[in-house]
């Protein structure tokens, strides 16, 4: 199992970081993706993969984190972006995307140039793209029917879209992950849009330590739980899936970062 998105450098882990991790193995967890959300992460995630190679990571700006950023430093933060990425170390650009409730702080258009960037640097560096998506769906599928989706990839991440909208993103060539809202027992959305994703296009991440799974709500969320996030997806698809999962993820983020 590799959890394909998950915050493991934020603050809430300094207090036990080697413990989550060490659950995470023991649940099973063999690998782990942990992408950015803005630039005072990207230098040190970059030496993570050197201690352990089952921790790969992705450089990238969230759109949530847009508003703390002055628009008058995108160009250079973007610059040490492409610079940091010709160490080969990033697995992926990202996490980057398009975010409805952060438009007060930071206007579409300026989310756009970003993505947009992010989408260009994808391209250069042939790598995948890790896509946040939230209430902003519109943008976002206007944007891939013209731009299209880079060569190397797109995985949308906590994949919130409609069943509906859900066949639109896999013709434009989208991968989808889904996370802990999945289990809950209400949910009737996300399971909706699963049973609409091809088989070879899905994957899985907890996006610790937020959206912890049932019976985990309310408690910081950690890798180790992802195990309840497949059990659910299996019942939602009525078949097994971690070997399915597991080779999907390879394929899509390369073999050899897990070899």
């Amino acid at each position: 199992m590799i959890d394909t998105h998950c915050h493991l450098d934020v603050a809430r882990f300094d207090a036990d970081r080697d413990a989550v991790l060490r659950r995470a193995w023991a649940a099973g967890l063999t690998g782990l993706v942990v992408p950015a959300i803005g630039p005072d992460a990207w230098e040190a995630l970059l030496g993570w993969p050197a201690r352990d190679a089952r921790v790969q990571v992705a450089l990238g700006i969230h759109p949530q984190h847009l508003p703390q950023l002055p628009e008058a430093d995108d160009a250079a933060h973007l610059a040490r972006l492409d610079a940091l990425l010709e160490s080969g170390v990033a697995l992926a650009v990202g996490e980057c995307g398009l975010d409805g409730p952060s438009e007060a702080g930071a206007p579409m258009a300026r989310q756009l140039r970003v993505f947009d960037a992010h989408v260009q640097l994808a391209r250069r560096h042939r790598l995948p793209l890790l896509v946040h998506c939230y209430r902003a769906h519109p943008h976002l599928q206007r944007y891939l029917e013209t731009a299209g989706v880079p060569e190397a990839g797109l995985l949308l991440h906590s994949y919130s879209g409609s069943a509906e909208l859900t066949p639109r993103y896999a013709r434009l060539g989208c991968h989808f992950s889904f996370a802990g809202p999945l289990t809950f027992p209400e949910a009737r959305r996300p399971l909706d849009a699963l049973r609409k994703i091809p088989p070879e296009r899905l994957m899985v991440e907890t996006d610790a330590p937020d959206q912890p799974p049932h019976p985990h709500r309310g408690e910081r969320n950690e890798p180790a739980h992802l195990p309840l996030v497949i059990a659910a997806m299996e019942r939602a698809l009525e078949r097994p899936l971690s070997a399915e999962l597991h080779a999907n993820t390879l394929r899509f983020f390369g073999r050899e970062r897990w070899s």
